[in-house]
């Protein structure tokens, strides 16, 4: 069995406004760390400091999540799930974009301050994209949580490849390596998803050779998930992963209910 990653410090290098909602944050690696590209949606956990912090204090051990747990309130950082935009081991930088909704989350109020010199720990964990053998066509369907994974996706595989992605307008579109269909929410709250399934339902599918990833938030990665096999795609074909939950589900009880329901499908 290989060695688990550990968590490694990496310095804000720049910060790069790409749209009114989303910003990039450019870190660097001290080239002494442990840390390399496993896919192209790669996940990492990523460790932000306290309010009263410079630098987040990481676990140093194998066993990252009960040593953090056992750390004082006062001192534990703050984790969150991003996938890496770009990772350039020749120069030990990782790009990171994040969505920026105010101080509504720590992970975006984090980014709505960052500057250079400031200090995040990150732990690489693995990505999801995975075609199968015989794929000859994919289709990528993201929210602007997952826009990043979609990017980093559509630069590296095979065409042909398209991207389905819903933003709030087209403030928020991006260049991406791939033809995008962009659907705008508008003033519809994010989450919803329902203009997204409606677009999804309008374009034209042949399920032979075709490897669908999908990502984003919980709700709406399972009804795009529902609407394709119910078009003939094969479950073995489509790869979801709900990135967050919208808050009208917020309650503990649904939560909990919600990650068990999440959990029994992949069994």
């Amino acid at each position: 069995m290989p060695p688990r990653s550990r968590v490694v410090l990496a310095e804000v290098r720049a910060v790069q406004r790409l749209t009114p909602n989303m910003s990039r944050i450019t870190l660097h690696l001290d080239k002494s760390a442990g840390f390399e590209p496993t896919g192209p949606d790669q996940l990492v956990r990523t460790f932000f400091p306290l309010a009263h912090q410079t630098a987040p204090v990481v676990p140093v051990s194998d066993d990252w999540w009960p040593e953090c747990q056992r750390m004082p309130e006062d001192i534990r950082p703050v984790v969150r799930n991003y996938t890496i935009r770009r990772f350039l081991p020749e120069s030990r930088e990782v790009y990171l974009d994040f969505v920026l909704h105010g101080d509504s989350g720590p992970a975006s109020r984090w980014a709505g301050t960052a500057r250079p010199g400031d200090v995040v720990g990150l732990l690489t964990d693995g990505h999801g994209y995975d075609e199968p053998a015989g794929t000859t066509s994919r289709l990528l369907v993201a929210d602007e949580t997952a826009l990043p994974a979609a990017g980093a996706i559509a630069e590296v595989v095979p065409s042909p490849v398209r991207v389905l992605a819903e933003v709030g307008g087209p403030e928020d579109e991006l260049d991406l390596a791939a033809p995008v269909t962009w659907v705008h929410r508008g003033h519809d709250p994010s989450g919803t998803g329902e203009r997204m399934l409606a677009c999804l339902a309008s374009l034209p599918l042949s399920p032979e050779g075709l490897y669908v990833w999908v990502a984003g938030e919980s709700g709406l990665v399972k009804a795009v998930r529902r609407h394709l096999v119910s078009r003939g795609v094969p479950k073995k074909q489509i790869y979801f992963c709900g990135y967050w939950l919208h808050r009208r589900n917020d309650h503990p009880s649904f939560v909990a209910a919600e990650r068990a329901e999440y959990a029994a499908q992949f069994a």
